[in-house]
């Protein structure tokens, strides 16, 4: 798989080069595109350039919010790529106490969000959009997953930011690096921005138009990549 950067109007785009695709996954996350392969289908990878606007009205419901960006970011990769694809986008959101943590602007914003989370218990929320070949605009829901932060020491802190992502993720972490815990009856990758079954429900309903060549569920990769058995997964794929 070979990635081949190009600009079409102010948008990057880092096209996945697989057999032809008909889904265009609106996201420069490195995470969403290496999760969206466990489905086992061919996409395109879109960045697309959005405000990402955390403190509009509907901050005071963050999944609207959440769901809301994602679809500003389908609209926008729809523009960019034509109505023939289906279009998948997403907005990931933490929220702590009701406050709203987007991505922190700098480095001093990510040690406050840090050490504002260090040992509790907050909501991430990712916003899903889909946007059918030839809709009128995307349909959305989001998914919220409960995250326990380990008590994180100053030593931590500076481990973390070393590692150079502090500013490209909601709430300054990667659940990825072993920051933090959820259970297992709630989407461990919801927190890494895919809500992976829960996608993968949607795409097998037929609800979003033919279910795409090569779908496979992706409770049995996550379980092997975590080392856990999900509760959550099975539940939502049928297995």
């Amino acid at each position: 798989m070979r990635l081949c950067p190009e600009t079409r109007r102010g948008a990057i785009i880092a096209r996945m080069e697989t057999a032809n695709s008909c889904i265009v996954l609106a996201s420069a996350s490195p995470r969403r595109r290496r999760l969206i392969g466990w489905l086992g289908v061919s996409v395109d990878a879109v960045a697309v350039d959005t405000a990402e606007d955390i403190t509009s009205p509907l901050a005071a419901f963050p999944p609207q919010l959440a769901a809301s960006i994602a679809a500003e970011k389908a609209v926008a990769a729809r523009e960019e790529h034509g109505d023939g694809s289906l279009i998948l986008a997403f907005d990931t959101i933490v929220v702590l106490d009701g406050a709203i943590l987007g991505k922190p602007v700098d480095l001093p914003d990510a040690y406050r969000m840090l050490r504002a989370l260090s040992g509790r218990t907050h909501e991430v929320v990712t916003g899903v959009a889909l946007f059918t070949p030839n809709a009128d605009s995307p349909r959305t829901f989001a998914v919220t997953t409960h995250v326990t932060m380990r008590a994180l020491s100053e030593d931590d802190l500076a481990t973390w930011a070393a590692k150079g992502e502090l500013l490209g993720c909601a709430g300054a972490y990667n659940i990825e690096h072993h920051m933090a815990s959820v259970g297992l009856h709630e989407c461990y990758h919801n927190v890494a921005g895919l809500p992976l079954c829960h996608l993968y429900a949607a795409l097998v309903s037929g609800e979003f138009g033919d279910v795409p060549d090569g779908l496979t569920a992706p409770a049995a990769a996550c379980d092997a990549a975590r080392g856990v058995q999900c509760a959550l997964g099975p539940e939502l794929c049928g297995a």
